[in-house]
């Protein structure tokens, strides 16, 4: 090897040649051996010269195996990208996006894209050039999306983040309590905010075995503008409680958190040391599930099947409502668990609706389920005997209906007031006429 220029070998007993021509054309063959001798010669492997694009100079590398090899009739070669996705993407949510990803290799490498962290099949469909194509753009495909090429050599992937704008903000991640005297620190990792400003609050409820009130009937505090962490006070020694985080921004609401649980501590009573800080546990009731909506002559018929997970038993459910975009409303806070299906008359025309719901179990109450839109443009008006939140909201239907009670009382009053004083006029009218009278008779 010392007669031919650029040859040399490795400690590991491969042979580099620095320069690829003629001179290493040819078959080649490696005998291993120590201080015992050697076990023969491997198989012949064969080197081909093969032009690489962009011209370069090759340079060949052939390395011992411990088996016979294989003689390879050319070279291969991994993929390698030749345009790679950026790192970040932004677009406004319902219009187009594509990602470019270009790369070769010996032989051709197949490009395919995926979202990280996907359960399903994507909605995302690939171009001829080996784009990624996201038409139209929707909330669901923000995040991490990876771009890989393969072919019989290697794998080689590429990543970029796509950042979804003019949507309501992502579910915050990452939730955790840390249970302090009558108190609770939640704190919380905010998801991606839409394109715009978020702020957040932190709902709970406790879990008692007889609630005085409804399930969902939970307690919300407002968090100071940019902070990710709350202290909640006042809370009752010993008693679990549910938290959950919600993020908004000026689009609406995004989903609620993961659902976490903890028992603040109470005044220690006797001189043991106190517990260590209860476990936060998750409770495991999952969503109603396949929520859909269909037109009938009576209204809007929603179907949806059962959690596929409850802890306890299940012991309703709770339809959610929003109109325009607008905030959720409770409409029906009672639904038994054992329905399936719930008729919503009185939906107003041309109008946008969303429906969901939640489930509850016990004293637990489940994330919502998927979201149902129903558009009413050209369907008929439908009677309800429901109370929506386009009618008049409850207190101030009060107020109507006391100041009408209000106005017929005086009403009243007034007319038996003017009664009373017009008898009276007429009784000293009369009294008057009659001592008239007397007097002209004597």
């Amino acid at each position: 090897l010392s007669q031919l220029p650029g040859w040399s070998v490795r400690p590991d007993g491969s042979i580099v040649v620095a320069t690829g021509n003629d001179d290493a054309l040819g078959l080649y063959r490696c005998t291993p051996y120590n201080s015992y001798g050697t076990a023969g010669e491997s198989r012949p492997t064969r080197v081909l010269l093969k032009v690489r694009s962009p011209p370069g100079v090759p340079s060949l590398a052939l390395s011992p195996l411990p088996s016979p090899p294989r003689c390879p009739s050319a070279l291969q070669d991994p993929p390698a990208f030749t345009v790679r996705p950026k790192e970040e993407y932004f677009q406004e949510v319902g219009r187009e996006l594509v990602i470019p990803c270009m790369a070769h290799g010996d032989p051709p490498p197949t490009i395919t894209w995926l979202k990280v962290g996907s359960m399903g099949k994507s909605s995302a469909q690939v171009d001829g050039n080996s784009s990624l194509v996201l038409h139209p753009l929707i909330k669901e495909q923000h995040g991490v999306w990876e771009c890989t090429a393969t072919n019989q050599v290697a794998s080689v992937t590429a990543a970029t983040s796509v950042h979804v704008l003019g949507t309501s903000p992502h579910a915050v991640t990452n939730v955790s309590v840390l249970p302090l005297l009558l108190a609770a620190n939640i704190s919380w990792e905010p998801g991606f905010d839409g394109g715009y400003f978020q702020r957040f609050s932190v709902w709970y409820t406790p879990l008692v075995r007889y609630p005085p009130r409804a399930h969902h009937d939970w307690v919300s505090l407002s968090v100071p503008a940019g902070a990710q962490h709350l202290l909640v006070e006042n809370l009752q020694p010993d008693t679990t409680y549910q938290f959950s985080v919600l993020a908004q921004n000026k689009l609406g609401s995004g989903p609620f958190s993961q659902i976490v649980t903890s028992v603040p501590r109470g005044f220690p009573v006797t001189t043991v040391p106190p517990e260590p800080p209860a476990m936060t546990v998750h409770v495991f009731l999952s969503p109603p599930r396949a929520l859909t909506a269909n037109e009938t002559v009576r209204g809007v018929l929603l179907r949806w099947d059962p959690p596929a997970r409850a802890s306890v038993a299940l012991s309703g459910y709770a339809l959610e409502l929003r109109q325009d975009k607008g905030g959720w409303e409770v409409l029906e806070r009672s639904i038994p668990g054992t329905d399936t299906q719930v008729l919503v008359p009185g939906l107003i025309k041309d109008a946008f609706y969303e429906f969901r719901l939640v489930a509850f179990a016990g004293s637990y109450i489940s994330d919502p389920s998927n979201t149902v839109n129903v558009s009413t443009a050209g369907m008929e008006v439908y009677p309800s005997r429901t109370q929506l939140p386009e009618l008049l909201p409850q207190p101030v239907l009060a107020g109507v209906i006391g100041g009408i009670c209000f106005l017929s009382v005086a009403v009243i009053f007034s007319t038996t007031a003017a009664c009373i004083m017009n008898r009276r006029r007429a009784a000293r009218i009369r009294k008057r006429r009659q001592g008239t009278s007397r007097g002209a008779g004597g």
